[in-house]
């Protein structure tokens, strides 16, 4: 299959800037995972589609404010630190901007030096390694200098970041947010539940590689970026016994569906407690071993992301609700409005 096989056009003033001020009133696209029929409500008319005995999952990364602006102690040039993944203690995997001003031993000194970082490794890919130095708690120094990352395409401030974690943003550790989940309220939760619908978590620490563009021309040549997930054993017993008791899995958000397959796929189908890296790449083909639904927001053209919900249902459904979605002026990506890949009601298995 060819990357452009999952092109469609996109004018640029449908890409959301800003959140909505109340979450559940995006837009809403229901798509029949078979048919392809379409649906327009808004995302608090999510509870009509759902059925008691279903379990929606959940992704309950939380997002660092890991943008850091800093000065470089020798000549005072400004600085931009991305960091990404922790490698040990004080030790973090970063980008940074201008990298070539940045060898091993620069020092960078955030907030009139209440953090500073030393270079202590280049990487191959442009990267770096920094060692953290700091009096007190990291991540509580990181909330108070750091700023959220924002996606490239997202070019306004954001007032308030808490915008950009959900509401049961948890585990910190994501250099992005899990956005499908941004729609949810506790309000519109606990109405979940009141209708018997379980709700889990799973975590998964959205890397910046979720951005980066396909750069080859054959799906079969591009090479996902590792993510690291976690599973408790309470949230695999809730959705093997929902697929034992004919109820529906629906994914929330990709970061849920990629951790759930992950471990589906390493257990012959069935969830078990797991942690781990996974760099599980779906596209058209793929066999679904957890997943019935799948809610998630408008991706990106001829992005891995849009290739994992065509394969949840086919490229031609897939395709024509995004070009209905674009006639309709629905908002897309990060900060944009939802849609519901909606499976068929299950059998009760005897």
């Amino acid at each position: 299959m060819n990357v452009n096989d999952f092109d469609f056009h996109l004018p640029e003033e449908l890409i959301a800037q800003t959140p909505l001020l109340d979450r559940t009133s995006s837009r809403l696209l229901v798509m029949n995972k078979e048919t392809g029929d379409v649906d327009h409500r808004h995302f608090r008319d999510i509870t009509d589609y759902l059925h008691e005995g279903d379990t929606l999952v959940l992704n309950d990364t939380r997002v660092l404010p890991a943008r850091l602006m800093g000065v470089k102690e020798e000549t005072g040039a400004h600085i931009e630190l991305l960091l990404l993944k922790q490698v040990e203690d004080d030790v973090w995997e970063t980008l940074v901007k201008p990298a070539k001003k940045v060898k091993v031993g620069t020092v960078i000194s955030f907030g009139d030096g209440l953090l500073k970082a030393e270079c202590t490794a280049l990487l191959d890919h442009g990267g770096r390694h920094f060692k953290m130095i700091y009096d007190g708690i990291f991540y509580e120094i990181l909330d108070q200098l750091g700023e959220m990352p924002l996606p490239p395409y997202i070019r306004e401030k954001l007032e308030d970041q808490e915008r950009y974690q959900t509401v049961f943003a948890k585990e910190r550790g994501s250099a992005a947010a899990p956005t499908a989940g941004l729609h949810f309220t506790e309000e519109l939760l606990d109405e979940i539940r009141a209708k018997g619908i379980n709700i889990a978590f799973i975590t998964l620490h959205v890397g910046l590689g979720t951005f980066r563009p396909v750069s080859v021309d054959s799906i079969d040549d591009h090479k996902m970026h590792a993510e690291f997930y976690r599973i408790t054993q309470e949230t695999a017993d809730l959705i093997n016994n929902t697929k034992k008791q004919g109820g529906r899995v629906i994914s929330v958000g990709t970061t849920s569906t990629r951790t759930l397959e992950s471990v589906a796929e390493k257990f012959g189908g069935e969830l078990k407690e797991d942690s781990g890296w996974t760099d599980i790449f779906i596209f058209p083909g793929f066999e679904f071993k957890a997943i019935d639904g799948l809610i998630t927001n408008f991706h990106l053209p001829k992005s891995t992301l849009v290739m994992l919900v065509s394969a949840l249902s086919n490229r031609e459904n897939i395709l024509n609700a995004y070009n209905e979605a674009v006639n309709e002026r629905y908002r897309f990506f990060s900060f944009g409005d939802a849609m519901f890949i909606e499976p068929q009601k299950k059998e009760t298995h005897q």
